[in-house]
């Protein structure tokens, strides 16, 4: 299933599950004495919550679960120019900004899309500038049958140059714009090219732009390879992003087999300085749930 096949079943899923254990906690509570707060941020990614709702509501009920920063997947992909004005206000009014959105259609990993991949990306910079959107996530797309494994990993890496070029000393919001490469696991997508975090890096690592980054999936690895904290400590510095949900069942942390704490313990040693976003089914009512994430994810930063 895709990201947008999961959005289409949440909305009957996910509100008739029982509050996880996570959810009793409060985000409005001050966080423990000893705590300091983490240096990276937090974000929601939008598709996994709140789909019956107006866009306006659905941000409305981010910033009550007490988050400032909600990724897109290309959800004003048909707006007026009266949407973007409204989108806008909306997030003014809350506190909110747009750290990042997906949903190009055309991947980097084969070479007779390439052309197509740049002039959407191209056109794609126009509403993030309108939302003030500084981070686009980009996908390989799926494996082409006829050429080999190798031609579409150089591939991925010459459309990754050609389109660092296009924002290079480009700025959003203050922000250099960021392009973040991620992976995706087979049971997902069975025909996905990059499902490696190690391949990913190593494009990222040869492209050799700080624009061009490394957006890790701890679902999605855990999913295909696991070994999650070694990838952090060698590569934490091409990492521009971090999506999480726990295993199995892409619900929050604490409900599967992934040591949240442990990762978030190592994001703070590390000095992360990017966002992790909640990009998970909650398996409770969803504004106490991510409010609990978020909470949890305090209480176990290390300090």
């Amino acid at each position: 299933m895709d990201r947008r096949t999961f959005a289409q079943v949440l909305a009957t899923a996910a509100l008739t599950s029982a509050v996880s254990p996570l959810a009793a906690a409060s985000d409005s509570a001050p966080a423990p004495a000893s705590s300091v707060a983490p240096a990276f941020g937090f974000s929601v990614m939008l598709w996994t919550v709140f789909n019956k709702l107006p866009f306006e509501d659905r941000l409305a009920k981010i910033a009550e679960a007490g988050y400032s920063q909600v990724e897109l997947v290309g959800e004003y992909s048909k707006w007026t120019d009266a949407e973007f004005a409204s989108a806008n206000a909306a997030r003014k009014r809350l506190g909110i900004q747009f750290d990042a959105t997906a949903g190009l259609k055309n991947g980097v990993a084969n070479p007779a899309t390439r052309d197509a991949f740049l002039a959407e990306l191209q056109q794609g910079l126009v509403p993030m500038e309108t939302l003030g959107c500084p981070a686009m996530i980009v996908l390989s797309g799926n494996v082409v049958p006829e050429i080999t494994r190798e031609v579409q990993h150089q591939a991925s890496i010459e459309t990754l140059k050609q389109a660092a070029k296009l924002v290079e000393g480009r700025q959003i919001s203050g922000q250099p714009v960021r392009l973040l490469l991620e992976c995706i696991h087979l049971e997902e997508n069975p025909h996905y090219y990059l499902t490696s975090a190690n391949e990913a890096i190593e494009i990222v690592r040869a492209v050799n732009h700080p624009q061009v980054q490394f957006l890790y999936d701890i679902y999605h690895e855990q999913m295909s390879f696991g070994d999650l904290i070694s990838k952090l400590e060698k590569h934490i510095d091409v990492i521009g992003l971090i999506h999480i949900a726990d295993v199995p069942g892409r619900h929050e942390p604490g409900t599967g087999e992934i040591n949240y704490g442990n990762i978030y313990k190592k994001l703070v040693e590390l000095k992360y300085r990017h966002n992790v976003a909640m990009e998970f089914y909650p398996s409770g009512e969803p504004v106490a749930t991510l409010r609990a994430a978020k909470a949890e994810a305090w209480s176990k930063n290390g300090a």
